[in-house]
């Protein structure tokens, strides 16, 4: 049963959290962002559960994890501020960006906010799933 709400449960979290954490950094958020939030959380959760055969370090779990939330937020963007108008956020005025929908500056930024959410999903699927504690080797 715990396996059947899992997912569930921690794409809720991510969610709610990436809302949090917009409405902070900008004042305010939309509601497509609690599904890219919960999308990139469940994806960064799987990195050291599923897709390597042995522990990998933070530092590739988080440059994996900053290229999985900036092809998402291309998507996103794409779909949602580019074929569907929206105009829910707009980086065309930072350097580096790619049509004003991923940049250089959010990129690093997603590189240092991953390394909470990966500790974070980590102790969730430990304290809610009973799953095996963590251990981290930094390089």
């Amino acid at each position: 049963m715990k396996h059947l709400i899992k997912y569930p449960i921690l794409f809720i979290i991510g969610g709610v959290s990436y809302l949090f954490i917009e409405i902070l950094w900008r004042g305010y958020s939309h509601i497509t962002m609690f599904i890219l939030g919960g999308l990139c959380f469940i994806l960064i959760g799987l990195i050291n559960e599923h897709y390597f055969t042995s522990k990998i370090s933070l530092l590739i779990q988080q440059t994996i994890s900053c290229l999985i939330i900036t092809i998402l937020e291309l998507i996103f963007g794409l779909i949602l501020n580019v074929w569907l108008g929206l105009d829910i956020w707009n980086y065309s005025n930072l350097e580096f960006n790619f049509m004003g929908q991923i940049c250089l500056t959010y990129s690093i930024l997603w590189f240092f906010l991953s390394l909470p959410a990966i500790i974070f999903d980590d102790y969730l699927r430990y304290w809610l799933f009973g799953e095996e504690k963590s251990h981290y080797k930094f390089i």
